[in-house]
């Protein structure tokens, strides 16, 4: 009887999870990277890094190109120079490294930072675009590539939202 009663209890709770899971909901997919990457903002961004960081990168590749001048004048000339001129010279060549180094550094620790500033103002504006057609789209629930195993791509709402940021691109360059 007991045994009865407990297969009675379990077929009842098995059949109220049915009807609580039969609710259906929306669930939705979006490649960050994907739809970031292939953006009109993305592209602009790049674009205007690029612009903002091209006199810098000039004086590097002019100080690469003058170091590499003077190691080519000690290499070949250090025979008939005297003692005190290729240890000036040699002096001279590593100051110059040091130099070129920090700056490459510098450079290259300003650049990086510009671009993760740059991202992340992306980023944040390309979540609000995801909200935004996750609302339009009656979608419960949006997944990105960080969280998924496998999708099947009718929930792909890449496109969808890389459409949205096209048109806002769009917009804001009128």
């Amino acid at each position: 009887m007991k045994l009865l009663v407990r297969i009675s209890t379990l077929f009842l709770l098995c059949a109220l999870c049915t009807v609580a899971v039969a609710e259906t909901y929306k669930i939705g997919f979006v490649n960050v990277d994907r739809a970031v990457k292939k953006s009109p903002q993305y592209a602009a961004t790049s674009k205007a890094l690029e612009e903002e960081f091209s006199r810098r990168n000039k004086e590097l590749i002019d100080q690469q190109k003058q170091l590499k001048k003077l190691e080519d004048k000690l290499a070949l000339d250090s025979a008939i120079m005297s003692d005190t001129e290729v240890r000036h010279l040699e002096s001279d060549i590593r100051s110059r490294r040091r130099s070129l180094n920090n700056f490459r550094e510098e450079f290259r620790e300003d650049r990086n930072l510009r671009n993760n500033e740059e991202l992340n103002k992306l980023l944040r504006k390309f979540s609000e675009v995801v909200i935004q057609v996750g609302k339009e789209e009656s979608v419960d629930l949006i997944l990105n590539q960080e969280s998924v195993i496998y999708f099947n791509s009718r929930i792909d709402l890449t496109g969808t939202v890389l459409e949205k940021m096209k048109s806002i691109h769009k917009a804001s360059t009128k």
